[in-house]
């Protein structure tokens, strides 16, 4: 988790400050499980744009909320793992639920939930032709999904990032086995998508946000786990993408990729815009080991039976090796497997 150091007496002053106001109260309650940018809150609190932005700057600077960029839009959410936040998640708990303001503020939140999902639903829907054209291509989800848990044992992890994470699916497959889950994706249309499906789902513990794979938004060395699925065969530098994610990674922590196994399908980089057909095992490996990770488990998943001829995935999962190796996990020797 982040740091959760305990507050100086002058700065729990300041957050029980923050926190000691109708409208910034409000925020929070409203901020403690979604991302919203001013505008949501505008519209939910019936206030003015300026009054909404001088209470969440207030905030932020005390510490309770993030902020972070998305374009041109701004979102706001309750700090994760910082004390600020721990003060403020600790009053929220305390808090009765029969208030008719908040009340109300609740279903003008969910009337954005709504208007929200039926947006992603739209961009889904015009697109889930050619999405499930791509799933066609190879070995069952459902497979790759079973391979990757199978991969991962049942170590259990503070702190996931989700690298490219689009709609959010991994997000969904690992957020129980995570106390808190980021997903990342350049595309803001994805991350609609991601944002609704998460609400729809219940899941609490985890944010989305817009970013750039090769420079992320986010602190180095904060996460247990980093997953990048099927995100290197559209980028130009690979390398340079699994360096970054290393980068996440504290001791001991796994970075876990899945990709396709090389191929010859030249149509997938006009049509799909896919800079690499595909990545040898012993590619993956080289690239995790000069990010300074040692290769864990790879795992090819060949198609067979009804799914013969379609596309060979390969999900590698290395460990940070900054840890000594006697206090590594002893069930995540090496190992190489080809399952069909």
């Amino acid at each position: 988790m982040l740091d959760q150091a305990d507050l100086s007496f002058d700065a729990s002053v300041e957050v029980l400050k923050a926190l000691g106001e109708p409208t910034r109260l409000r925020l929070v309650r409203l901020l403690a499980s979604y991302d919203l940018t001013v505008s949501d809150l505008t519209a939910i609190l019936g206030q003015s744009q300026p009054r909404i932005s001088r209470h969440l700057r207030l905030l932020v600077e005390s510490g309770v909320l993030s902020r972070y960029q998305e374009g041109a839009w701004a979102y706001f959410r309750l700090g994760d793992g910082f004390a600020a936040a721990g003060v403020a998640r600790a009053i929220l708990g305390r808090l009765g639920q029969d208030d008719p303001v908040l009340t109300r503020d609740a279903e003008r939140l969910e009337a954005i939930r709504r208007e929200r999902a039926a947006k992603a639903a739209g961009y889904f829907a015009e697109n889930a032709e050619r999405w499930d054209r791509l799933r066609l291509l190879h070995v069952a989800d459902a497979d790759v999904e079973a391979a990757l848990l199978s991969a991962l044992g049942q170590r259990r992890f503070d702190d996931h990032l989700d690298i490219g994470t689009g709609t959010g699916r991994l997000i969904e497959l690992l957020s129980p086995r995570a106390s808190r889950v980021v997903g990342v994706d350049a595309s803001r249309e994805m991350l609609q998508v991601a944002r609704a499906k998460l609400d729809a789902a219940g899941i609490q513990n985890a944010q989305v946000r817009q970013g750039d794979c090769y420079c992320l938004p986010l602190p180095r060395s904060s996460f247990d786990l980093v997953t990048v699925h099927q995100v290197l065969h559209y980028l130009d530098d690979p390398a340079a993408a699994v360096r970054e994610a290393a980068s996440m990674l504290r001791p001991s922590g796994l970075l876990a990729i899945v990709d396709f196994a090389p191929h010859d399908l030249e149509f997938l980089r006009n049509d799909e815009a896919h800079q690499r057909l595909g990545f040898a095992p012993e590619t993956l490996s080289f690239y995790l080991e000069e990010a300074g990770l040692d290769v864990v488990s790879t795992r090819l998943l060949v198609p067979a039976g009804e799914n013969a001829g379609r596309l060979t995935v390969v999900v590698v999962v290395a460990e940070n090796r900054r840890l000594p190796a006697t206090q590594s996990d002893p069930s995540l020797s090496h190992r190489f497997e080809r399952a069909s």
